[in-house]
């Protein structure tokens, strides 16, 4: 399957994502423009649902931690676009987490947000890992 290039839609819409896991904390927050007014952010894992972009731009300018984001991956196109994320919360371990945005023209219209702890590989495996 090849993929059609990107356009500069597209671009902009990756510079966005990319906007809202920046190192700066104002960086993250003026970055919420490319969310639509009635955008929805959810949480799976705790069973949350976020309606509105002021909503939850508020309760992040609340957030009771310092959170420092790594992006491993950013993949997608159009209406669908993919972060591959580590996130660190008071300097603590990382979490791990994948990100799904949903896109209604130039705004997400829809983020799915999935955060797992890491673990130690398993012994078993280690004859197949790649060294």
């Amino acid at each position: 399957m090849s993929r059609a290039p990107a356009t500069s839609t597209d671009e902009q819409k990756r510079a966005g994502l990319l906007r809202l896991l920046a190192p700066e904390p104002t960086e993250r927050q003026a970055a919420h423009e490319i969310y639509a007014e009635d955008a929805v952010l959810e949480f799976p894992q705790s069973g949350e649902r976020f309606v509105g972009r002021r909503n939850f731009q508020e309760w992040r300018t609340q957030y009771p931690s310092e959170v420092q984001f790594e992006v491993r991956r950013l993949v997608g196109g159009g209406d669908l676009w993919v972060t591959e994320v580590s996130a660190s919360y008071d300097g603590g371990e990382p979490q791990y987490g994948v990100s799904v945005h949903e896109f209604r023209d130039e705004r997400v219209v829809r983020e799915t947000i999935y955060v797992a702890p890491g673990w130690g590989a398993p012994a078993w495996r280690a004859r197949w890992r790649e060294a």
